[in-house]
Order: structure tokens, then C-alpha cells, then sequence
């Protein structure tokens, strides 16, 4: 009976009591099965894995950006950081430089703007040489309702996320086939890249693309030494990107009950498996887009997933109801 069905599967939703009052939630922890998965941010590799290599990384100031700088410095890399705004860079690298004992250099880039990304490469040519690992992890996002926004708004999403990319991975490129170099680059994306999501269109369509510019050279540039990987993290609570993606507080608690472990990522995790596919141990993976995300695409993606909700009284109901089912 499918209403039945229905009737007892919004009854178990409305268990879950997922929406809280204004900023307030009604949860405030995590759900019970994330006991059995808690974070280890420790440095994964060994010490000097990443020794008299070069980093560069896009958006390395704060959040991701700078939790992956941190534990590449922390294996011997030289990383070059690269965002618009200059102090809070040199802040950044002056407090992993000594928390790491390894030189970090901040270098002031506008990625939406090749001229800006050109004398950004320069410097960092400049200063530390070609790199070996390159980071594109600068990003921008807002949330909308798709028919507010104006072209300025896509215009800026799409620019900083896909034109940004492109412009920094063909400038390097190009110095890096000419060098006769080769490089690890590493772009940061999305769960949603692949599956689309409304309300961040401009985001979800850039990241697509940066997908398929990664793939594409992965294919093309393999024979020039150069390899090419996709992160799609699932949500992972940093300040810059909840301040414009759940600004009132309460969207964080409906994220962690489609999250199959039940808690957010941590920046330390992605940047433990950043730290892998730009090293030499992952020398043979090239065109791979590895979600990170604690279940939360599979979750989503199953239509019956919610029924995790119901009952075993409901169960019992529905049951009987299947058995006295006669014919198709």
C-alpha cells in the first residue's frame, strides 16, 4: 500500500526533527554512528616524502588551501601560496613556516585575471623555480535561487572556478613542456560536479568543467610527465565557505543526516589524500576523480535511502501489509 508507505515514511522524517527554530537546531551533535568514525588528521606519509619538491597552491591562504600548504610544508615541500589578498597570505605562511620549519612564500595572484596569473607565475618561477605539485583550489560560491541571478554573478563564479583553473594550468603548463619538466596537479571540485545541484548552478557548472579540463589533459599531457586528479569533497565546515553557503546555521544538521558516517569531513583529511596524489606513491594515478564525502552522494542518491528512518513497529506494519498483498 503505497500510502500507507508514505504515511509511515513522513512519520519517521518527522522523528528526525531535522529543522531547528531561526539560527537555533534543534541538534547539536552528531549523529550516534559517528563514533565509529572519527577523524585522524595526523600527517599520513612519511617525513620528507615531499623533500626539495615545489608546491604551488591556488587559495592557499585560509581553509583547504591552507590545511593542504600545511602538511605539504610539513613533508619537506617549499609551497608557494597564491590568492588576492596579500596579508592574510603572508600571515598564513608566516605561521606554517613556523609550524613547519620549511619556507613558505606568498605570491599575490587574481586568478580571474591572466595577466595577474602570468606575473603570479613569474614570481613564483622566480623565487623557487617550476613546481612540481600544483594545487587548483581557489573557488567561489554563493547560494541562490537560480532566476536571481545576473550575468555579473555567474560571470564571477565561473570565472574564478573554471577560467581561474585554465589560466593557471596552461600558463605552468606550457613553462613545464617547454622546461621539459613534468608536475602533479590537483584540482579541487565537488560531489555535486558530477551530479549537478540547484541553487549553486554557477558553482556546480564551473566545477563540471574543471572535471573535464583535468581528465582532458590527463589524457593529452601524460606524454609531457604531467598528471592530473580531481578531489570531490563532501561538506567540510570552513569558515569562508559556511558563511556564504549556510548563513543562518541551521543547513549543517540536514547535511549530517545524509552523511552515511554521520559527521563532516575535516580540511586535514582532504589534505592527507591531496598529499597522496601529488606524491611519487601515486605515480601510476592519473584521471581519477576521487569523491571524499562520508557517504553522502550514495546516501542522497538511493531513493529508498530514507526508509533507514522507519521503524521497527512501521517495518512490522508494512510487512504484514506485503504479505496480504494477493496477486501482482
Amino acid at each position: 500500500d503505497f500510502q500507507l508507505l508514505q504515511l509511515l515514511f513522513v512519520a519517521g522524517q518527522g522523528q528526525r526533527g531535522l529543522f531547528g527554530n531561526g539560527t537555533n537546531t534543534l541538534y547539536q551533535s552528531n549523529p550516534p554512528q559517528a563514533r565509529f568514525f572519527p577523524p585522524s588528521e595526523g600527517v599520513m606519509l612519511l617525513p620528507g616524502t615531499y623533500k626539495h619538491k615545489v608546491a604551488f597552491i591556488t587559495g592557499g591562504g585560509t581553509g583547504l588551501g591552507k590545511a593542504m600548504t600545511t602538511t605539504l610544508s610539513s613533508l619537506g615541500a617549499e609551497c608557494v601560496i597564491a590568492s588576492r589578498n596579500l596579508e592574510v597570505l603572508k600571515k598564513t605562511a608566516d605561521e606554517i613556516s613556523q609550524q613547519t620549519g620549511n619556507k613558505v612564500h606568498a605570491v599575490q595572484c587574481n586568478v580571474r585575471d591572466p595577466a595577474s596569473v602570468e606575473a603570479a607565475v613569474n614570481q613564483l618561477v622566480n623565487d623557487v623555480g617550476l613546481p612540481d605539485v600544483v594545487i587548483n583550489n581557489a573557488a567561489g560560491n554563493f547560494i541562490s535561487p537560480s532566476e536571481k541571478l545576473s550575468p555579473n554573478a555567474w560571470r564571477t563564479i565561473t570565472d574564478i572556478v573554471l577560467n581561474g583553473a585554465a589560466y593557471v594550468t596552461l600558463d605552468i603548463g606550457k613553462r613545464l613542456i617547454k622546461a621539459e619538466k613534468g608536475a602533479a596537479f590537483l584540482a579541487i571540485t565537488t560531489i555535486y560536479a558530477e551530479s549537478g545541484s540547484g541553487f549553486v548552478v554557477p558553482s556546480a557548472a564551473a566545477k563540471a568543467g574543471v572535471e573535464k579540463l583535468c581528465t582532458s589533459l590527463a589524457a593529452e599531457w601524460g606524454r609531457y610527465g604531467m598528471r592530473f586528479n580531481i578531489i570531490q569533497p563532501g561538506p567540510i565546515k570552513t569558515k569562508g565557505a559556511f558563511s556564504r553557503l549556510d548563513p543562518i546555521g541551521t543547513f549543517e544538521q540536514v547535511m549530517l543526516e545524509n552523511i552515511a558516517v554521520g559527521r563532516l569531513g575535516t580540511p586535514g583529511e582532504i589534505a592527507n589524500l591531496a598529499a597522496y596524489l601529488c606524491s611519487d606513491y601515486a605515480s601510476w594515478v592519473s584521471g581519477a576523480i576521487i569523491r571524499m564525502d562520508g557517504g553522502e552522494y550514495v546516501s542522497l542518491a538511493g531513493e529508498f535511502n530514507g526508509m533507514k528512518e522507519v521503524t521497527q513497529e512501521q517495518w512490522a506494519i508494512m510487512e504484514a501489509k506485503i504479505r496480504n498483498t494477493k496477486g501482482s
